[in-house]
């Protein structure tokens, strides 16, 4: 999103504006976070349970989600297209490793009732069950700075209020529960516009851009599509979009030609 992103929000705010209080749509929120271990299972089938090496902005939505203490199916509208914006920066290098674990399944079939005569009852596995082997692809000390932006000014305040505080109404985990995720917030940023030119260097994963990255000699770039919007429905929830990351695996930018970048806190990234 650029400067002409920029100022249609600027124009939509000024006439929300209540005591100087209201949301700016110039500014977001940026925070990094980190872990472990990370998985963020690939939607394809393989032996190998494979992850997306960039977070998908569908598990930004809700780690944030999370956060705020949304109910699962409850925020994807909130995360939708033009309600928010999210740019995401991988801080560290990407690395991955296979790592064998030990799982129940939890298909209807193979749960158990606890307590299912009481007022109170849940399912579990069943641990006399055999236990089944994967292979995990997961990712090693991940770390990505997130930038997010929402319309929802009263959603929007309490997530600041509660990145500020330092607390999450649930426990953040980088995909799969047992990654536990540490989240360190820098503050709220204009959202200037970026640089012009012909080519521009950009420090976020670049979405929908991978025909117009300038490759350079000693510069690894790598792409990826995950997903990126979800709707709920009958049947639970639905993909309703993808995203094409370009990214750069060593941490690094990438030269990028025809973006409409933004400027946050001193590094220039691209909002989808």
């Amino acid at each position: 999103m650029g400067q002409e992103s920029l100022e249609q929000w600027a124009g939509d705010d000024e006439d929300n504006t209540e005591s100087g209080d209201a949301v700016s749509p110039e500014r977001c929120l940026s925070v990094t976070v980190r872990g472990s271990w990370g998985h963020f299972r690939r939607i394809e089938g393989n032996v190998v349970k494979q992850t997306y090496r960039i977070i998908p902005r569908t598990t930004v939505a809700g780690l944030f989600a999370a956060v705020l203490g949304i109910e699962r199916d409850g925020y994807y509208d909130l995360f939708a297209p033009d309600e928010s914006a999210v740019a995401i920066e991988p801080v560290s290098e990407i690395r991955t490793i296979n790592m064998p674990m030990n799982t129940l399944s939890t298909a209807d079939g193979n749960l158990q009732s606890l307590n299912g005569r009481g007022k109170l009852s849940m399912k579990l596995p069943d641990p006399t069950t055999l236990r089944q082997q994967h292979n995990y692809e997961v990712l090693v000390d991940p770390a990505y700075r997130i930038d997010v932006w929402l319309s929802d000014e009263e959603r929007y305040r309490e997530l600041r209020e509660t990145l500020e505080a330092g607390k999450s109404h649930y426990v953040p985990s980088l995909g799969l529960s047992e990654h536990l995720a540490e989240i360190e917030y820098h503050g709220e940023f204009e959202m200037e516009p970026g640089p012009s030119g012909d080519s521009v260097e950009v420090d976020s994963a670049v979405p929908d851009a991978v025909e117009d990255v300038v490759l350079e000699p000693g510069t690894r770039c790598q792409v990826e599509e995950s997903p990126a919007f979800m709707t709920a429905d009958s049947g639970g929830r639905t993909t309703a979009g993808f995203t094409a990351y370009t990214y750069n695996p060593d941490a690094g930018s990438l030269t990028v030609k025809n973006v409409e970048p933004s400027r946050v806190d001193g590094r220039t990234v691209v909002f989808v």
